[in-house]
């Protein structure tokens, strides 16, 4: 077995988070942190394609000619590297342990279950639960949105009209004016216009299609590689028609990789993993479970090299979260990290296979 890959603070350098607080700053409003160091514009657009990683664009460049040959920089998605979290991350300028949300699906004490952030929802059910778990008592800082509307900037969310409203908008997109959207088409025609409606605006649109066959059919298969095709001749659609005024950037919330069965450990065909284990939740590659007995049989039975704690790594899980907790931070490392129940200060433990080196984690962020 390789040797463990070197811990990474993954927050030292740029990540999805300093995103928008970037293009704040280049819109002139105080306070906002340029770590980017993006020049000065009184419009920009911001899209976010989903699943399309910087080594995924970069390994594919003869299907998406335009995109690569734009000037870009690859940054950090921030940790996990998941729709939800990453949203969230670039709406609010803040990284997931701040924001609170945690992942794909977190386990919430108040829902008394595994929460689904991307429906707001408890696991296996369909009912929004706003109601209960309040957006904007879950995540009470002001969006990057908030910011720069109070800055007199207009604001606009260019997205899929079933986003209106819901837990996920409400906890890290408020702020913005809502244009939904059916396709491709108004996509084009609404951002267009909203990045055009002021003397500053800031504009952030997204589509999914690319993330969404990936997990259908898997990243760089066919229908994957026409899907990149078609969303690069959008790009070169939208740039075209912003015209030269308008800053457009490109990004992603992740990039997807292929797991080797190999590197798979089953958990429902592992039952001695399941003992003491309330819940299991967090990514597919980077879940949580507690408490600490449950940590040292995943610890013998995946062998210590292939897990790491928030305070250390190898075959000590005496390191534990219980250590090195707290809601304002994760420790974000390529392996894993402490995180708490983002209501309840109850600890949980994060824990990532890493015997799978090729996980990209860094995002494209382009500007013609």
């Amino acid at each position: 077995m390789p040797a463990p890959a070197p811990l990474l603070d993954v927050y030292s350098q740029p990540t999805l988070s300093t995103l928008a607080p970037s293009v704040l700053a280049s819109l002139g409003v105080g306070g906002e942190a340029n770590r980017l160091d993006l020049n000065p514009s009184k419009k920009t657009v911001i899209l976010l394609v989903d699943g399309m990683g910087a080594n995924l664009l970069a390994r594919n460049a003869e299907h998406a000619p335009f995109l690569n040959s734009l000037v870009g920089t690859p940054i950090r998605a921030g940790f996990p590297t998941t729709t939800a979290t990453s949203i969230v991350s670039l709406g609010t300028g803040l990284p997931s342990g701040a924001h609170g949300i945690t992942g794909y699906q977190s386990y919430v004490e108040e829902a008394d279950s595994v929460f689904n952030w991307l429906g707001w929802h408890s696991a296996g059910k369909k009912e929004s639960q706003t109601d209960s778990i309040v957006p904007e008592t879950l995540q009470p800082q002001a969006t990057t949105f908030d910011r720069a509307a109070a800055a007199g900037i207009t604001v606009t969310t260019v997205v899929p009209s079933k986003f209106d409203g819901s837990g996920l908008t409400r906890a890290g997109m408020r702020g913005a004016q809502f244009a939904g959207i059916q396709a491709y088409g108004d996509l084009l025609a609404r951002t267009v216009a909203a990045s055009k409606s002021a003397e500053r605006t800031f504009t952030y649109c997204y589509i999914s299609e690319i993330d969404a066959l990936g997990h259908v059919y898997g990243p760089e298969s066919e229908p994957w590689i026409f899907q990149l095709m078609l969303v690069d001749r959008l790009v070169e659609q939208l740039a075209a028609a912003l015209g030269p005024d308008v800053r457009l950037l490109v990004t992603a919330d992740h990039g997807m990789v292929d797991v080797l069965d190999e590197n798979k450990i089953d958990f429902d065909n592992t039952p001695m993993l399941s003992k003491d284990v309330l819940a299991l939740a967090g990514e597919p590659g980077a879940g949580t479970s507690t408490p600490e007995k449950a940590l040292h049989k995943m610890l013998r039975t995946a062998g210590a090299p292939n897990w790491v704690t928030a305070c250390g790594s190898g075959p000590d899980p005496r390191a534990s979260s219980r250590d090195c907790s707290g809601p304002q931070y994760i420790p974000s490392i390529t392996a894993g990290s402490a995180m708490s129940s983002p209501l309840l200060p109850e600890t949980w433990v994060s824990f990532v296979d890493r015997s799978n080196r090729d996980c990209p984690v860094s995002v494209d962020s382009t500007a013609p």
